[in-house]
């Protein structure tokens, strides 16, 4: 089970938003780099990061503050956003990526996906953003008609490193993640799944490491840490004891 602090990336510095919205934006960090270390000296074992504004442009945006983010800590990031074909794929994980995070290509092209855990297997893993129950694309701006397991059922087999799910009506406004849904899709598919979207207090890192949560990866907290609603040291404590059990 892990804890995955995330940093996401507008116009270089490190934000959130409520509900998925450019507009509503919040700056925690001007330094993402600065962030990442802090990360890690409170004792993080990951760090999942989101270019905000490649994922509306369909190419990476903030590769500076990437690679600045990778310069400074030795834990292994997952990036996601703008991340559109195998060239971008293989770009980002030749610059230290441990893992490349496809969302919106998963929909429109799921034999590229398919190509890429083929060509770097363990390094793939798919987002699934969902708003209403169906899946979003182009950095949220878009629905589908796609349902979450539908989707996520395509990648059964292909290698798919783990599923990021997020409940885009939860994200940035600490409701609390929509649990119900995230281990309905964990019970549906043999790819390990993190939940992602509203993590709001330690409830929900206590709800994280329930029994019935065993089967997911783990968790991504973003508001939640920045507003020091989660302690990290408690919640990391409270994870390890976990594993050791």
């Amino acid at each position: 089970m892990i804890l995955f602090p995330a940093i996401d990336l507008k116009d270089g510095q490190c934000v959130r938003l409520k509900l998925g919205d450019m507009e509503q934006a919040t700056v925690y960090n001007p330094d993402p780099g600065a962030q990442a270390r802090a990360f890690e000296e409170q004792g993080f074992e990951w760090l999942h990061v989101v270019d905000l504004n490649g994922a509306f442009a369909g190419e990476t945006v903030n590769g500076a503050a990437v690679d600045a983010i990778l310069k400074s800590t030795k834990n292994p990031v997952q990036l996601g956003g703008g991340i559109r074909t195998l060239e971008h794929i293989e770009n980002w994980l030749s610059r230290g990526l441990a893992r490349v995070i496809l969302g919106t290509v998963a929909v429109r092209d799921p034999a590229l996906v398919i190509e890429a855990c083929r060509k770097f297997p363990g390094k793939v893993a798919v987002g699934i953003d969902a708003k209403g129950g169906k899946v979003a694309v182009e950095g949220w701006a878009e629905a589908s008609e796609l349902g979450v397991i539908e989707l996520a059922k395509k990648f059964e087999g292909a290698g798919v490193s783990a599923i990021i799910y997020t409940d885009i009506d939860r994200d940035g406004i600490l409701t609390g993640i929509n649990w119900d849904s995230t281990l309905e899709l964990a019970d549906a598919v043999s790819i390990p799944v993190i939940a992602s979207g509203g993590l709001a207090s330690m409830d929900d890192i206590r709800r994280m490491i329930a029994p019935d949560a065993a089967k997911l990866e783990g968790a991504i907290s973003g508001r939640a840490l920045y507003d020091g609603r989660i302690d990290p040291q408690e919640a990391l404590a409270l994870i390890r004891a976990t594993r050791k059990a």
